[in-house]
């Protein structure tokens, strides 16, 4: 019997044991998605305990415990930090078979040394162990114990990025802090606020936008600001991939109602959004940006709860209406603009795995290696299960090598060990393939390919320059 999440865990051959230890385990991180908060990376934070840095917002361990009976004071209410932690280690064990039980563990081995199993039996000595750790641990310094090299944030078209200024301007650290353009809130037409977020909008570019047209310059004029503050990429979140003839009429149109503070009919909101993504897009291609794409999230579905706590509290879920087969028609728009950029194509519904890999195959081209990528296993699905299937079904029905690999959605400190947890699954993915007879036991190129799916792809396609 193998010992609990041991040195070699889930690396079950020779080959996946030496391309994990000697490769993959030895290169550092770029997460090019997440949500931290550049604040605190500014400020370099320093945590009071562990549940601040662990559970804090941390939607992924919140479903789990609400799931299993723990109320709401001891997920996101006023309970005391101890009585959290000890909420958390208590439902911990019930999670087997759960990404959350090994991320927990790996977070535990490699943030704080400990390979205990985490219960309620020794929760309180492992939430004071981990404290007395942390005394000697800013965010910055936690970033640099998991070797993290770079980083891009999320962040809206009206933030000014002055933290990011403060990081960039900061002699003494020397990983990058990125921003990343996410315009959601000035094409998602239908939502509530849009009115008033489009009058922000019009506050910082310095006039009233009257019209689609005007909200696609506005971007463009952001975008261009972001591009002067180090920003190489953007993320657009869709609830469905939308696609209507990007006609100015009906975009019109429904730029007009919706400034009303109603909602237009959908065929006239995708018109906006579709108009407004092409501009968008192509202003990426001019300057060289990853366009990020994620779909397929039905967002904020307990609306009680939502109005309680706000968004992004473990209250979204999968979406069957995606919108996948829109992709094909949106991705032709860009082509046709002459405006197709770099990119990155996520659906949240593991059912459009392999019609994403075929339809960017459709665009393909240019010299560009990848050009279009389809996006690491995403939030519900990086699991191991759900990243071996987008990792088989990429390999075969498109080009493995060319992908760009792993990133943390992620809100906390400690969530790099899914950097871990991915090039685990990936050696042993591979080990398995080349033991078996599928693919030549090369030592030369299997190397080469764990480290390009580990980190050069994505430091090639982004363009961080991070040197090794």
């Amino acid at each position: 019997m193998k010992a609990f999440m041991d040195q070699d865990f889930l690396l079950s051959t020779e080959t996946a044991k030496k391309l994990y230890h000697e490769v993959a385990e030895q290169l550092p991180i770029i997460d090019y998605h997440c949500h931290i908060d550049p604040r605190e990376i500014a400020e370099d934070r320093k945590f009071d305990n562990i549940t601040q840095v662990w559970l804090g917002g941390d939607h992924y361990k919140w479903r789990q415990m609400r799931t299993c009976g723990v109320t709401e004071d001891l997920c996101t209410g006023d309970a005391p930090d101890r009585e959290k932690f000890r909420a958390f280690a208590t439902i911990l064990p019930q999670l087997i078979g759960n990404p959350m039980y090994h991320w927990s563990h790996l977070e535990l081995q490699r943030g704080f040394d400990i390979y205990e199993p985490l219960n309620a039996d020794n929760a309180d000595e492992i939430y004071d162990k981990c404290n007395e750790i942390l005394k000697n641990y800013s965010a910055r310094q936690l970033m640099r114990k998991f070797n993290v090299k770079a980083i891009c944030t999320t962040d809206d078209p009206v933030d000014d990025l002055y933290w990011h200024g403060v990081i960039a301007d900061d002699p003494t650290m020397e990983i990058k802090v990125l921003p990343a353009f996410r315009p959601d809130k000035a094409i998602a037409i239908e939502k509530p606020g849009f009115d008033a977020y489009i009058r922000k909008l019009g506050e910082v570019v310095g006039r009233e936008l009257t019209s689609a047209e005007d909200v696609a310059a506005a971007l463009v004029e952001r975008i261009d600001y972001f591009n002067s503050k180090g920003c190489l990429c953007a993320d657009h979140g869709l609830d469905y991939c939308m696609y209507a003839e990007p006609d100015s009429a009906a975009a019109n149109a429904a730029f007009q109602i919706a400034m009303t503070g109603k909602q237009p009919p959908k065929d006239q909101g995708d018109a906006f959004k579709t108009l407004v993504t092409i501009a968008c897009a192509k202003r990426y291609t001019e300057l060289n940006w990853v366009m990020q794409i994620h779909f397929g999230c039905l967002r904020n579905n307990n609306k009680p709860a939502v109005a309680l706590m706000g968004p992004d509290h473990g209250h979204d879920a999968i979406n069957s209406q995606s919108g996948v087969e829109n992709l094909a028609p949106l991705l032709n728009a860009f082509v046709e603009n002459n405006g197709l950029p770099k990119m990155i194509l996520y659906s949240l519904n593991p059912i459009d795995n392999a019609a994403i890999v075929t339809i960017m195959g459709c665009f393909q081209g240019g010299g560009v290696a990848g050009k279009l990528q389809q996006g690491s296993a995403w939030w519900f699905n990086d699991t191991r299960p759900g990243m071996r299937e987008q990792l088989t079904t990429l390999a075969a029905d498109g080009a493995l090598g060319q992908f760009v690999g792993m990133l943390t959605d992620s809100r906390s400190f400690l969530s790099y060990t899914r950097h871990e947890y991915f090039r685990r699954i990936l050696c042993e993915l591979v080990g398995e393939w080349v033991e078996s007879g599928q693919y030549p036991n090369d030592e030369k190129q299997l190397k080469k390919l764990v480290a390009d799916l580990s980190f050069n792809n994505t430091n090639n396609f982004f363009r961080f320059g991070i040197e090794l």
